[in-house]
């Protein structure tokens, strides 16, 4: 009997789903347990096993929140859904091992370069992997003849889409913003994101490009998976240029038609489109759970390209009264 803890469960139906099926066809018996700061206002906790709230994870008291329901409920496996948490888990895997828990994450070094999308840039340039220029808006105003209008005005630290801009000229660039921002080359051409699973040992097993047909808040609402050797290529040489990436981790990419595929972003985590990559045969959740219980891992390379999925609302009904 196992039990995992996905923490910010929030909407993640799909992915506690996942769990459910990939324990099931292991043979292995499962608790969901999930957290949230509000988990009865969250869909993935209702059905969940067990919910439980928790402080916002820049919280001083949210480690220790986490711990105590590791402790409590012999957790052991976290597994994390939004990139805010990311670091301070990193940091403080020992004393979750020391209770006898597992964070699916990877190292805090690894971390940092991920939640720092210049940092994320400037590592996979040095590695030869092909990436949009990338600036401070500082450096672009210095010289901005170097520049091809419009460029792309993001976050430094962003998820899910938000605080992204257009920039047409140089005079549209602010002299401060709320929080660090970058800008980068735009590039055009159809969007893929890459769901990745690297094992415990650092190996890529698996890597599956599916195609962004429309997005939803930064998510995908409607994909399909494809065959592409240039970004399972990519995939691979991601993991060479870091190398304490583990667990699940995808990887978007841009297909410009002049320059070919640009990487944009990494998301060292569960993306909000692996229930689609799980459909066509890559079981990532299955696998962690292979690890976890220390059985032969069943990681394949092999599944199905073609499968689409078009994701709608749904409600869940509960009794209060």
């Amino acid at each position: 009997m196992k039990t995992i803890l996905v923490s910010s469960a929030g909407r993640r139906v799909g992915l506690v789903n996942c769990w459910r099926q990939a324990a099931a066809d292991a043979g292995i018996g499962l608790t969901i347990i999930g957290s949230d700061l509000d988990p009865d206002m969250s869909a993935a906790c209702r059905i969940a096993d067990r919910r439980y709230p928790v402080p916002r994870c820049d919280a001083p008291d949210f480690i220790d929140a986490m711990l105590d329901i590791c402790r409590d409920n012999a957790v052991d496996l976290v597994v994390p859904t939004i990139d805010t948490e990311l670091q301070v888990l990193s940091r403080n895997v020992s004393r979750f091992d020391a209770v006898g828990t597992r964070i699916h994450v990877s190292d805090p070094e690894t971390i940092a370069i991920v939640r720092d999308k210049k940092k994320t840039m400037e590592v996979l340039q040095k590695a030869g992997i092909p990436v949009p220029l990338t600036a401070d808006p500082q450096e672009v105003a210095a010289a901005p003849e170097r520049w091809s209008w419009p460029l792309f005005l993001k976050p430094r630290g962003g998820s899910a889409s938000q605080g992204l801009e257009v920039v047409a000229s140089v005079e549209d660039i602010r002299d401060r913003y709320e929080e660090p921002v970058i800008l980068q080359e735009y590039v055009n051409g159809p969007e893929y994101t890459v769901n990745v699973f690297v094992d415990n040992a650092g190996t890529m097993r698996c890597a599956v490009p599916h195609e962004r047909l429309r997005i939803r808040a930064g998510e995908v609402e409607k994909g399909v998976t494809r065959h592409r050797a240039d970004l399972d290529e990519l995939a691979g040489r991601i993991v060479e240029a870091m190398p304490g990436l583990r667990g699940v981790f995808c990887f978007q990419v841009m297909v410009d038609p002049d320059r070919g595929p640009q990487v944009i972003e990494i998301n060292a985590r569960f993306g909000g489109g692996y229930p689609l990559a799980d459909r066509a045969g890559a079981k990532y959740c299955r696998w962690l759970l292979e690890e976890i219980s220390d059985l032969p891992s069943t990681a394949t390379s092999d599944w199905s390209p073609g499968i689409m999925m078009i994701r709608y609302d749904e409600a869940l009904f509960l009794e209060t009264a």
